[in-house]
């Protein structure tokens, strides 16, 4: 919501300085580490330069921005925060070393994204030891049904929902030529995922990348649907090893599933 759509509701907000801080924020992690000008800021805000400078001031000397000769991107503290918020969750903190332990996995890349809406947000990444580069960076995110990881968590939601959560977002984006853009296409998808018990990506978010992803089970009823995916790249990738994965993230599930069953250590 810009703030100009703000202004015109009158007194409502309570604490608008925040809340534009807030859009300032926003506005830097969707230009993906592309420089924002002052000038770009102000005119996203409908607020004058003057104005967005102060608040940018503030912003800047807390971290939370950064600025350079092409303008302002998000600070340090950004990831900071965003490290906090994933290690608040059980799972992630005991992640890394579950994967690193596994002999299937440890040279992957495995990582831990949550559901927000209709996109699967990464929390967390194993990087392996892998040559390539390969799978999502820490806090980016990919519309749910492209991605092995957003697949397997929309699999444990009903069909209702399912079309529910998804109807503004259809259709969904074609990034790759294998990318799924409909509804209709996506249910037959998450059947096979119930009746596997894991989700594979044939290159839906990226070309040349198999996922392969199963769900978590939440430690606490307060816990967002997470799951752990692997990133393969699809020239070393086979059936067999697809399955080899797949049952490998399974075990991985299970030992972070109960935190009493001593599977986490």
């Amino acid at each position: 919501m810009t703030d100009m759509t703000q202004s015109a509701k009158g007194d409502r907000d309570p604490a608008p300085a925040v809340s534009r801080s807030l859009r300032i924020l926003t506005l830097l992690a969707e230009a993906e580490g592309v420089p924002t000008t002052l000038s770009e800021i102000a005119r996203a805000l409908g607020i004058a330069k003057s104005s967005t400078a102060n608040l940018c001031a503030v912003l800047e000397e807390g971290a939370m921005i950064e600025r350079d000769s092409g303008g302002y991107r998000l600070g340090r503290r950004t990831a900071e925060l965003g490290g906090a918020y994933a290690q608040q969750f059980n799972q992630v903190r005991e992640f890394y070393g579950l994967v690193a332990a596994s002999p299937v996995l440890h040279r992957e890349v495995v990582q831990i994204a949550m559901l927000d809406g209709s996109d699967a947000l990464y929390l967390a990444r194993h990087e392996g030891r892998s040559p390539y580069r390969l799978g999502t960076p820490l806090g980016s995110r990919l519309p749910a049904p492209l991605s092995a990881t957003g697949l397997v968590l929309l699999s444990r939601l009903g069909d209702a929902e399912v079309r529910s959560l998804l109807h503004e977002a259809e259709p969904f984006p074609q990034l790759t030529p294998e990318s799924t853009t409909t509804i209709a296409e996506l249910l037959p998808q998450l059947a096979a995922v119930r009746e596997r018990g894991f989700a594979i990506d044939h290159g839906g978010s990226f070309g040349g990348i198999v996922g392969v992803a199963v769900a978590l089970e939440p430690w606490a009823p307060a816990d967002p649907p997470l799951a752990i995916g692997a990133a393969l790249p699809a020239e070393h990738v086979d059936e067999e090893r697809i399955a080899e994965v797949g049952s490998a993230l399974l075990e991985i599930a299970a030992a972070l599933t109960n935190p009493l069953g001593g599977g986490a250590g």
